[in-house]
């Protein structure tokens, strides 16, 4: 079985070719023209972002032609994909992911996994199925697995400004504060249906981190935790909400990543989150 996946899952390129894991593009669309987001550094596209203010670029996810030909070449290994994707709550990459099984389901069998997450949370997921296939476990023993990370996985962050979000049109639940608030600091979760919420609402950064570990502590308690934390241009950031992680939760393996810029497009470089899971839904599959 061989996994796909797109590039909202964060994940390092060393970690995909390890694993043999292939990543679908996502692309931003600057005025100039179209970049595949995974070829682009977190660093240049950031630069080019706030140069091109009060602009923001658009993303788009790949079309179904694209996703068949990638199904259509790696069916010359493999006669059985499994494809998991961005949330279908925030993307309709999984449809155009579907539209491409269509194209070429007498060639291979292609099974698509709705993550209804992003970022972290979607890389513990296709981590997760990675680590299963290479181990031999059947599909529905995969799918089963993906089924209770998906439930117990949480990301969150906060945002220094909404001001991308609301321009990108990617509020959803927090539009209703975007105006009165835009000064705030929202700390905003992926919910069970893969869109967004808002938790809280800090008036500063510092209140905002706070927040963000007192909710994955209130949710977690003292379970072994696997813990990523990430951001955009923020590292500053990220050490501080990192010491109140270590401080707040039993943490068993944690990581500090940037986040892609096809995600960045709707944050803006001052975001700083996290994305947990407890350590025993991960343990098992690690090679």
């Amino acid at each position: 079985m061989i996994i796909v996946t797109d590039c909202a899952a964060d994940m390092p390129a060393e970690e995909l070719e390890n694993l043999g894991i292939v990543q679908a593009p996502l692309f931003i669309q600057f005025p100039e023209g179209e970049v595949n987001s995974a070829e682009i550094t977190a660093d240049e596209f950031y630069d080019r972002l706030e140069a091109m203010r009060p602009l923001i670029p658009t993303t788009a996810q790949p079309s179904g032609g694209i996703f068949a030909e990638i199904y259509r070449k790696l069916a010359r290994k493999d006669k059985e994909i499994l494809s998991i994707h961005i949330s279908s709550g925030l993307s309709g990459t999984i449809n155009s992911a579907r539209d491409g099984a269509e194209e070429v389901k007498q060639e291979v069998l292609v099974d698509h996994w709705d993550t209804l997450t992003l970022s972290g949370g979607e890389r513990f997921q296709v981590l997760a199925a990675a680590f299963a296939s290479k181990a031999g476990w059947a599909l529905n023993s995969i799918r089963e697995r993906l089924t209770r990370i998906r439930e117990r996985t949480e990301v969150i962050y906060t945002l220094d400004t909404l001001e991308y979000l609301a321009r990108g049109g990617r509020i959803g639940r927090v539009k209703a504060i975007a105006g009165a608030l835009l000064s705030l600091k929202p700390v905003i979760r992926v919910d069970t249906d893969g869109k967004y919420s808002t938790v809280t609402t800090g008036r500063t950064l510092g209140k905002s981190m706070s927040a963000i570990a007192d909710h994955l502590a209130g949710k977690f308690g003292g379970t072994p935790m696997w813990v990523t934390v990430l951001h955009g241009r923020f590292a500053e950031k990220a050490e501080i909400l990192t010491g109140e992680l270590k401080q707040k939760l039993n943490i068993a393996k944690l990581e500090m990543m940037r986040i892609s810029p096809v995600l960045g497009v709707h944050t803006g470089p001052g975001i700083v989150g996290a994305a947990a899971i407890p350590m025993e839904l991960m343990a098992d599959l690690q090679p």
